[in-house]
């Protein structure tokens, strides 16, 4: 039985541990070509799809979207790969 708890316990520990280890982080990128009416919803589309991506805002206007991301499960490179595949080249924003 005390073999049992202990490896629950150290199961329990173990994925605790992983999820305290990963960072929400927030990015601004740059996007250009965004000219028309279905530009930013497909920009934010193809944002939305990137496993660990939490929240997307797009702005035609001012040719930026906002990222809020897991760090664990994506990076900067996978977002502007996501809106270069989608014809939108990007950039982290200075």
């Amino acid at each position: 039985m005390k073999m049992k708890l202990a490896a629950l316990l150290l199961l329990t520990a173990t994925a605790f541990a992983g999820s305290a280890m990963a960072a929400e982080r927030t990015v601004t990128l740059k996007v250009e070509g965004m000219n028309c009416v279905l530009c930013a919803p497909t920009v934010k589309m193809s944002l939305a799809k990137v496993a660990g991506v939490t929240r997307v805002e797009v702005s035609a206007a001012k040719e930026t979207a906002i990222v809020t991301f897991e760090d664990t499960k994506t990076d900067v490179n996978a977002l502007t790969a996501a809106t270069r595949n989608a014809g939108y080249p990007s950039h982290p924003a200075p």
